[in-house]
């Protein structure tokens, strides 16, 4: 199957920039990972997704499967659930004393809204805004891998050992407003950590091997923790763990019953770099052919649209269609301009698009206003991002 020449019927009359998700594509990424998530349930990423139509498509595909929407702002779980969303837990904590109040009478209206907290000055400043109406909590416990001179994990909760844990747990109790529903533990060490990069042999033995030492310590952190939350007798809505990378190993926990999964519906470039897994590349982007400076350098309008996290290559857009374009190293993917060389069959020139994948997933949803839902060789219809909503999260 010629896959360029199939986009290029379906887009012949779009104007370039654009995005795409191909429905066919995001299908079978959805089957895959019902089938690595094991009895586990999925809780959707938005911030992979960004996209509220593809949102409700995802919980629909995933059917009972599904078990709500891992949000990365309060505000933005406010929005979800003014949308008809509903079983949102928002991943990060929130100092938004405006949208938790929001989140409160939501609640008291009988939505789902869980907020995260990993210490007591999270809960003293929840307890400062003294409100009538509960609120649903999640504790986010620290799965990093500690070694001499290294943090093989993401500094991201303080909330590590028993003792701090119990600490926590006594002083969210003592609140008659704060109520512990949920506990989550990200191993982004697992997770969001690649171990099988082109040409980096080394490399990924060694992350493979620290990926083992680590995969021995986060189960007992989990099962500990879970211990204590029995024994005060709290009953969990929830325990949620690991991401898309991760999933072989996070649904080996009895204790987890829920894995959260966003990047890998789309299926962006990081993912291509995994061993355990595979998915379709299913959204992208197309820019235009506007110059042709040599022979085999076709030059693009746009195109640096760089992701986030630490600066590298593997950020950087990657040309995807037609097969066998490539990126020129000292100019790469540029602001207003994107250079590509190509010496393969498709006949290119003035007005040709060259279609990219993005380093990340939900990022590129951030670079477009609409984006076009395909399948086969049809638009099924244009659908807006959160950008083109109005809305920014952060």
């Amino acid at each position: 199957m010629d896959k360029y020449k199939d986009y290029e019927k379906v887009f012949h009359s779009s104007r370039a920039p654009f995005a795409y998700i191909d429905l066919s594509l995001l299908d079978i990424n959805i089957e895959r990972t019902l089938l690595r998530a094991g009895d586990k349930k999925i809780r959707i990423a938005t911030k992979s997704v960004r996209c509220l139509e593809v949102l409700k498509y995802l919980e629909l595909k995933l059917g009972e499967k599904a078990n709500g929407f891992m949000c990365y702002s309060a505000q933005e779980a406010i929005w979800l659930c003014e949308n008809g969303l509903d079983n949102l837990l928002i991943a990060y904590p929130s100092l938004d004393s405006e949208s938790i109040r929001r989140i409160s009478t939501l609640t008291s209206e009988g939505k789902k809204i869980y907020l995260m907290v990993d210490s007591q000055e999270h809960v003293d400043y929840l307890e400062k805004l003294n409100l009538s109406e509960p609120l649903l909590l999640c504790l986010d416990m620290d799965l990093s891998t500690y070694l001499p001179g290294l943090n093989f994990g993401v500094f991201r909760s303080p909330l590590r050992g028993k003792s701090e844990f119990q600490k926590l747990l006594k002083r969210i109790k003592e609140s008659g407003i704060l109520k512990i529903k949920g506990l989550m533990g990200y191993e982004a060490q697992i997770a969001g950590v690649t171990d099988n990069q082109d040409k980096r042999i080394v490399m990924n033995i060694i992350i493979s091997f620290l990926k083992k030492i680590s995969l021995k310590k986060i189960p007992k952190i989990r099962e500990s923790y879970l211990r204590e939350i029995e024994k005060q007798n709290i009953s969990l809505d929830f325990v949620n763990g690991g991401g898309t990378g991760s999933m072989e190993s996070t649904r080996t926990e009895e204790g987890v019953t829920e894995i959260a999964v966003g990047s890998g519906f789309y299926s962006p470039t990081l993912f291509d770099s995994y061993k355990n897994f595979k998915y379709e590349p299913a959204a992208g982007f197309a820019i235009e052919i506007v110059r042709k400076p040599q022979e085999n350098i076709y030059t693009c309008f746009a195109g640096g649209y760089v992701a986030s996290g630490a600066v590298g290559v593997d950020k950087i857009p990657r040309p995807y269609l037609p097969t066998g374009c490539s990126l020129i190293s000292n100019e790469m993917a540029g602001e207003v301009q994107t250079p590509v060389i190509y010496k393969g069959l498709e006949n290119l020139g003035l007005g040709s698009k060259v279609y990219f994948r993005h380093a990340k997933a939900g990022e590129l949803c951030e670079r477009f206003n609409k984006v076009f839902l395909v399948r086969g060789e049809k638009v099924e219809r244009e659908v807006n991002t959160y950008r083109g909503e109005g809305k920014f999260f952060g």
